[in-house]
């Protein structure tokens, strides 16, 4: 059933006081809860819940909200809803009432709820963080004009994939499902496939490489001997054993210059990839798009591009999102070496690359050094969105993490505008004493339109 509309009622509680007359009225979150447009939210959202069947969805306010403070601050489902029972203005935000002791609905339902959505809904969740900023004034029209994409990697949270260790994966994979389909195996090699891993780990450590090899050989023939038990005595396995089983042949017949290898059993999209890091020469994992503003680093696009694609082929996709998102395409794109012959790809956008010469402008030598800022916006989406890691499961989990994180960016820019407000008696004071130009020396946070009374 379609979850309630998110609204605050007038009504107040003989007993218990509002947030509203509780709270800092000019608290950043509280604030941008009054401009974010959460009707959006539930007329996209409500529509993939059946009308009259099964128990009232969860509030739809109280899921983005969650989302948008979980990827804001950088914390895991867990430990959101534990700073969501400590803190009133994350419940305001969430369109609570009255305070809350306790939290209304247990951390997995978020993933539920993301698995329910898809990447394609909340990938409006970045869209109203743009919208936000446009009309309130803090992402001006003209910042549209100039972009800078790039490509970076999200890693997946798997291990560093060895030979032996893959090895033993696969065979546990294939000997759990087995067992609970009561197949009953000629041998599982738990305790002799466990000795021979422990024993390649100590060689490799000695760098006794011969030996380490030996036992690495003995982990997979256990595999192969696991794989043709299983395919003898179940002539015909299901969609999961058949999909498992091809994984765990793929592993085992695989030769060192293969390609497209499989890197993680649970994660087999993983892709490897190398960026020429001088520390980190491969990751492992799934390369991402990211598309901001020149002049104030906004995000206006972030998409996950499976598959490893040349840089430069992902430049149409990106300006699509970007036009999806803004309504509108640049005028210009600023990128890196690695997109070129992608220079006419997206018509009416001329594309950037990095050059040097006599013939160019002061102007447009300043705009193509503004294009390595995308880099710190890389940086923080890793260090500070959930980027860095990717905990989310499947190809699917790899999109969402990469826009919520997209977003989470945007969601602290505006955190960062509004907390202005604050700043305004202080200016008023120092402005009378001192004078306007005086206080004008020092950098100060937007104070335009959104921070007034509302």
């Amino acid at each position: 059933m379609k979850p309630k509309k998110s609204s605050f009622p007038d009504s107040g509680d003989l007993f218990r006081s509002r947030l509203s007359q509780i709270l800092d009225t000019s608290h950043p979150l509280i604030r941008l809860a009054k401009v974010i447009d959460w009707n959006a939210f539930d007329e996209r959202f409500g529509a993939l819940y059946e009308p009259n069947n099964g128990r009232p969805g969860l509030p739809t306010r109280l899921m983005v909200g969650l989302h948008y403070l979980k990827y804001a601050f950088n914390e895991s489902d867990e430990s959101a809803v534990e700073r969501w029972v400590e803190n009133p203005y994350w419940q305001y935000f969430c369109g609570f009432e009255h305070f809350q002791h306790e939290f209304p609905l247990d951390p997995s339902s978020l993933s539920r709820w993301r698995k329910r959505a898809g990447a394609d809904n909340l990938e409006s969740l970045l869209g109203e963080t743009i919208s936000t900023a446009r009309r309130t004034k803090v992402l001006k029209k003209s910042s549209l004009q100039r972009v800078n994409v790039d490509t970076t990697v999200q890693e997946k949270a798997v291990a560093f994939p060895t030979d032996a260790r893959l090895y033993q994966k696969a065979r546990i994979a294939l000997v759990r499902v087995a067992e609970s389909r009561g197949v009953r195996l000629r041998q599982s090699y738990k305790r002799l496939g466990k000795k021979a891993l422990v024993q390649q780990g100590r060689y490799a450590h000695a760098k006794q490489m011969k030996r380490a090899r030996r036992e690495t050989k003995r982990l997979k023939t256990f595999l192969g001997r696991v794989i043709r038990d299983i395919e003898r005595k179940v002539p015909q396995p299901d969609d999961e054993l058949i999909l498992l089983l091809e994984h765990a042949q793929r592993i085992h017949d695989r030769k060192r210059d293969d390609k497209n290898k499989l890197y993680s059993i649970h994660a087999p999209e993983v892709e490897c990839i190398s960026k020429g890091k001088a520390h980190k020469r491969y990751e492992f994992g799934v390369k991402v798009s990211v598309t901001t503003t020149s002049r104030d680093s906004w995000v206006l696009g972030i998409d996950a591009q499976p598959g490893n694609p040349y840089d430069g082929h992902t430049l149409g996709d990106a300006l699509a999102q970007m036009e999806r998102l803004t309504g509108s395409l640049p005028n210009d794109a600023y990128v890196d070496k690695g997109y070129r012959g992608a220079t006419r790809s997206v018509p009416g956008v001329q594309v950037h690359l990095p050059r040097k010469g006599k013939g160019l402008s002061r102007s447009e030598r300043a705009w193509l050094k503004k294009r390595s800022a995308v880099e710190p916006v890389i940086g923080h989406l890793k260090s500070d969105c959930r980027m860095e890691r990717n905990h989310l499961k499947g190809a699917e989990g790899d999109r969402i993490n990469a826009m919520l994180a997209g977003a989470g960016y945007n969601f602290r820019k505006l955190l960062r505008a509004f907390v202005g407000a604050f700043f305004r008696p202080l200016q008023l004071r120092f402005t009378a004493r001192l004078g306007q130009s005086w206080f004008l020396r020092f950098p100060q946070p937007f104070l335009g339109s959104a921070t007034k009374s509302p």
